[in-house]
């Protein structure tokens, strides 16, 4: 994979991850709901939604810092390079997950 190719990649990933922050801004906001209309088991589903839906925001808020910094790396001509050992990273592992910032025997040994 060249750095434009991941550059592209990249770039597309927090594109994709912003248009689904905006699919569910809804699930994540505050439940409020009728206490006399609504059911308990009603009220538990929608604080359960908004709690899975709020797990999600983190994954996706995770995975936008990893890919901001791998355009860092690109930025610097240092992606590609294991952040620990300094060795290239497989170009497979790459081509994978163009974010990843080690080798898979640093990734390995970390556990």
């Amino acid at each position: 994979m060249t750095e434009d190719d991941a550059r592209t990649v990249l770039r597309e990933r927090l594109a994709e991850l912003a248009r689904l922050d905006a699919l569910s801004e809804e699930g994540r906001a505050p439940v409020t709901l009728q206490q006399d209309s609504v059911g308990r088991l009603s009220r538990m589903d929608a604080m359960q939604q908004q709690t899975m839906a709020q797990a999600e925001e983190r994954r996706r808020n995770a995975e936008r810092t990893r890919i901001i910094a791998a355009l860092a790396r690109l930025d610097e001509r240092e992606w590609g390079y294991c952040g620990t050992c300094g060795e290239e990273i497989a170009e497979g592992r790459l081509r994978n997950d163009p974010s990843v910032v080690q080798c898979l025997q640093c990734a390995s040994a970390r556990g």
